[in-house]
């Protein structure tokens, strides 16, 4: 399986990155490709920062190139409702879906998927993870031999991805500064010990966990099966219980609330634990939904 480490040339993702990389794509979808307009004077960051840009567009599932031919950018379908419905990324459920995009990238950015998808540790130091990211490339493609400073700076990325600086630095950064990166607020990792340099997977706040964007993940994991053991919502790679760092009691506060709008049925009896998926719905579908559920709430608050 082919791997890509430090794509991001050490970048986390800035606030403001990706609601500006889509406007330009959707202005201009040959903007990093361009010979005449330089991207970096459009985007207003320097050469590595757009670089940086161009890659975690992608790597979010916002836009794609093609592999060959003139490296134009286009939306995905995911990224042309997030274009259409959330362009500056404001709901923090498109930062859920970016976030399931992101942890399911086991090619494009394999550090990520292996910390949400294969590292057991639910409490780490740097060595801890680039130990086991390590044996995991072994396993999985004996021939590549990664430098370790690009997989110390892929764990450096992912601690600034989803830590708030503030926390990190609480006399020096305040909350409100813009450097860091929107998946903070996710809250998917936090410091276990400053001085020894320790972290710890946490779990989101469960009222932060909308019911459609939760369903859009379990659907496009299904493969067409109706039924689902709640030991797969948990534990398989790229599932809800993974990618969002869940635990039993979570998961199935979840399951109730989608429950609760029929969409699927809980399934406890006889040792059975599954649920069952009543309507079909596409990944895409939910996602309609959920940003149907905004617009209305939003056009409601306006009258």
């Amino acid at each position: 399986m082919p791997m890509k480490f430090r794509a991001h040339d050490t970048f986390f993702i800035r606030k403001g990155w990706l609601s500006k990389g889509m406007r330009c794509v959707h202005n201009k979808p040959d903007l990093f490709v361009d010979k005449e307009e330089i991207p970096m004077d459009v985007l207003g960051i320097g050469t590595n920062m757009v670089k940086a840009l161009r890659y975690w567009l992608q790597a979010v599932g916002l836009t794609e190139e093609p592999s060959k031919g003139k490296r134009t950018q286009s939306f995905t379908p995911l990224g042309q409702l997030i274009f259409d419905h959330d362009t500056y990324i404001e709901e923090l459920g498109t930062l859920h879906l970016l976030q399931y995009r992101l942890a399911s990238q086991a090619e494009e950015a394999t550090a990520w998927y292996y910390f949400f998808n294969e590292f057991s540790m639910s409490e780490f130091s740097r060595e801890d993870f680039v130990d086991g990211l390590q044996k995991y490339i072994k396993m999985n493609e004996s021939d590549s031999d990664v430098a370790i400073r690009s997989l110390n700076d892929d764990f450096a990325c992912i601690v600034n991805t989803y830590l708030p600086r503030y926390k990190s630095n609480p006399g020096r950064v305040s909350p409100e500064n813009n450097i860091d990166c929107p998946f903070g607020e996710l809250g998917l990792i936090d410091i276990l010990n400053k001085r020894k340099k320790t972290y710890k997977k946490s779990m989101p706040a469960k009222d932060t966990l909308n019911p459609w964007v939760m369903l859009a993940v379990i659907v496009d994991n299904a493969d067409g099966k109706k039924e689902i053991a709640l030991n797969d919502l948990l534990n398989s790679p790229q599932n809800i219980g993974r990618v969002f760092n869940l635990d039993s009691i979570t998961m199935l506060d979840t399951l109730y609330k989608i429950e609760r709008l029929g969409l699927i049925k809980i399934n406890r009896t006889a040792g059975l634990d599954v649920i069952t998926l009543e309507r079909e719905l596409s990944f895409l579908d939910c996602v309609e939904q959920f940003y149907a559920q905004i617009d209305e709430a939003a056009q409601e608050a306006a009258k």
